[in-house]
């Protein structure tokens, strides 16, 4: 048989009318105009198929069957209230804890400022950072594993929000034995191209925009794939071969003279670095203050 659920906002009237002693101030109590609650009254008696109310010249009052409707009403409404406060913890909780996800590169470089910012001004905020490539982080945005996430990729897939927090370039680096640190003139990119590098694995940032920016140009295998910016720069420092790294994973190095810059002529390596999140379009909360803050110390882009 087909049931049809009393409201709740009712079921709160007929308790006030026990505890207060009429319809009116029972409406008041409630927040409703007194003829409503007299309406809502009246359905749930149709509803019911048994009187509530007996009602006169001086008022309302509870019938016998309306006096065990109301017994049962009060759990009902006293049960909803603690789902209410139960559901209110919840928010609260959430709003103290913040899941971020972040691409290796940004990871490593920049998001720990941006961390310790925010904690600076919410002590007691929990934070949890995942970090993978760029690919990953989507997904796990997606998944609504990570309240936000930062990400180096050229596109950002369909159905996610995203805005810049930072800029990035790319850039090749040897180390100074290498026959290109010693080039008076810049490569050209088909020379890079047919050159087999040390990159980072497919899926990440960093990768997905090299390959973009050679795309139309016959490429060599791979190196060596890596799947950190930490590693490809160690095995360019060990000898290994040339690669296509962040300027934010070896700017030291480059400052130290331990890895030479070489120019590509003619070859666009610079990049956003973005901010990545679900519905709703507008962040709110820790979410929306971490990425304010990933704006405002974000990387200026390197010339």
């Amino acid at each position: 048989m087909s049931r049809l659920w009393p409201d709740l906002s009712v079921l709160a009237v007929l308790v006030a009318v026990d505890d207060l002693g009429s319809l009116g101030a029972a409406a008041r109590r409630e927040g409703m105009a007194q003829p409503n609650a007299s309406r809502a009254v009246r359905r749930l008696e149709s509803e019911l198929g048994v009187p509530l109310l007996r009602r006169g010249p001086r008022g309302s009052a509870l019938t016998p069957q309306g006096t065990v409707v109301v017994h049962w009403a009060r759990e009902v409404v006293a049960d909803a209230g603690r789902l209410l406060e139960a559901a209110e913890t919840l928010r609260e909780a959430r709003r103290a804890e913040l899941a971020v996800g972040a691409s290796m590169t940004v990871a490593e470089h920049l998001v720990p400022a941006w961390l310790g910012e925010l904690r600076r001004h919410h002590e007691d905020l929990r934070i949890q950072l995942q970090v993978h490539n760029s690919t990953q982080v989507f997904e796990q945005v997606e998944a609504g594993a990570c309240d936000v996430g930062f990400v180096e990729s050229p596109s950002v897939p369909r159905g996610l929000y995203s805005c810049t927090v930072a800029h990035d370039r790319l850039v090749v680096v040897v180390t100074p034995a290498h026959p290109w640190a010693r080039r008076r003139r810049g490569l050209l990119p088909e020379e890079l191209a047919a050159t087999p590098l040390v990159v980072r694995e497919p899926g990440s940032g960093t990768r997905t925009t090299l390959d973009d920016a050679l795309r139309d140009l016959p490429r060599a295998e791979p190196l060596l794939e890596l799947a950190s910016g930490a590693a490809v720069r160690t095995s360019v420092l060990a000898g290994v071969g040339p690669a296509v790294v962040s300027t934010l994973a070896v700017r030291d190095q480059v400052e130290a003279g331990t890895l030479r810059v070489v120019e590509v002529e003619g070859l666009v390596l610079t990049r956003r670095l973005r901010a990545v999140w679900r519905e709703p379009r507008r962040l709110t909360g820790p979410a929306a203050e971490l990425v304010a803050t990933a704006r405002r110390l974000g990387q200026p882009l390197k010339a």
